[in-house]
């Protein structure tokens, strides 16, 4: 049966859970046929009307009858393109293409075979330090995840979200999430292919000819009766306790006590680094900060999380370092790019005033270019210190 409120409601949820997190992370659709990916297209189109309004190559089709959307399968599937963002497909994006920047895959398909959900789940398992692709999130309207409690796999009790109808897709901070109703337990998915996607099979779309018989069922309401949210750690292991235990562990194994992590944030040359760090041990900061709060500095969110310490935003702490004003012992033009810079913090986080490609994006190429940027402070050392001293400013603790 084809019910239109149904699509309609799942481009809803999907859209709802961007809108939560990131509305530009590359997503993919599966759907059931050639037909389900056009409406479902169209539903997230209107889901989305104000960035498709901006940007007419949000959503795409991407099947084997869409010339339009195969065209735009190389956009899609490079790091650097942003366009398009959401596919919508059937089997085309199953096997064979590598999409290493999907950080959303939406299971609208039934899917039977073990081999073909590894094939899906591993469109996303590409890890991309340098774009900050730490780990990808799955939606599943079709029970399909039922797959990874395989027989074979070792099981034990999950966590469970279960938001009402007007609470937000993404869990909230909790002690921890109650059983499903029937006592049913998930399966640790110890399954190697998921770090590594498994050999590439080609798979048809099929022929619309010998598809079962659709029916069409109109003006019916449509609800979601049960939600629930799973972490997998970096081992590929379930995560059975709350994000915030979990993640205090893990930050109890790397930093001894709140002063040493201090010291190790304060000596890192670059705080990219110490993030990727701290990613490869399982510490799963983006999710993390879905729950605290996203405006949280990643400094703020860890000594918030880890050692219970009062966070501030990274506004609040731009207003401190405007407060203290000593970006007065430098030029005028200096001043400027400093300004610029702690604005940048402010929008964007610390690993982005670290970057040297900084200077070469608004505002601050219509200060001057590269060269004359860090003459206003005299040599390029003299530039490297200022950014220093910035950062030193940023995290003063009171």
């Amino acid at each position: 049966m084809v019910i239109d409120q149904r699509t309609q409601l799942v481009a809803e949820k999907i859209t709802e859970f961007l809108q939560a997190t990131d509305r530009f992370a590359k997503t993919i659709v599966f759907c059931i046929d050639i037909e389900h990916a056009q409406r479902m297209r169209q539903a997230l189109i209107n889901a989305n009307a104000d960035l498709v309004s901006q940007y007419p190559q949000y959503v795409v089709k991407i099947t084997g009858d869409d010339e339009v959307g195969k065209r735009e399968l190389d956009n899609f599937t490079d790091v650097e393109e942003r366009f398009p963002v959401i596919a919508t497909t059937s089997k085309m994006l199953t096997t064979g293409i590598d999409t290493k920047m999907v950080k959303l895959i939406v299971l609208e398909a039934n899917i039977g075979s073990m081999t073909e959900f590894k094939q899906i789940v591993g469109r996303g398992t590409r890890i991309r330090e340098t774009e900050g692709k730490l780990f990808f999130t799955i939606m599943d309207f079709r029970k399909a995840t039922k797959l990874f409690a395989d027989p074979d796999l070792d099981g034990e009790p999950v966590q469970i979200y279960e938001p009402g109808m007007e609470d937000s897709p993404v869990p909230p901070e909790e002690e921890g999430y109650e059983e499903e109703d029937d006592g049913r337990t998930v399966g640790e998915p110890e399954q190697p292919g998921l770090e590594t996607p498994p050999p590439d099979i080609s798979i048809d779309e099929g022929d619309p000819d010998t598809e079962p018989r659709k029916y069409y069922v109109n003006e019916v309401i449509v609800t979601v009766i049960n939600e629930r949210v799973q972490y997998f750690g970096a081992d590929g292991r379930l995560i059975t306790e709350s994000l915030k235990d979990y993640t205090r562990k893990n930050i109890d194994q790397s930093f001894g006590s709140l002063d040493e992590f201090i010291q190790r944030w304060t000596a890192a040359e670059k705080k990219e680094l110490l993030l990727a760090e701290l990613a490869e041990q399982g510490i799963l900061l983006e999710a993390l900060r879905e729950e605290v709060g996203k405006e949280l500095d990643d400094f703020d969110l860890i000594c918030h999380v880890a050692f219970d310490q009062p966070a501030l935003t990274r506004k609040e702490r731009a207003e401190q370092v405007q407060k203290r004003n000593y970006f007065a012992k430098y030029g005028e033009k200096a001043q400027a790019v400093l300004n610029a810079l702690l604005d940048k913090y402010e929008q964007e986080g610390i690993t982005t005033i670290e970057q040297g490609s900084v200077l070469k994006v608004q505002p601050l190429n219509q200060l001057g270019s590269p060269v004359e940027l860090v003459r206003a402070f005299g040599k390029g050392k003299d530039f490297e210190e200022a950014i220093k001293e910035l950062e030193k400013e940023i995290y003063q603790i009171a």
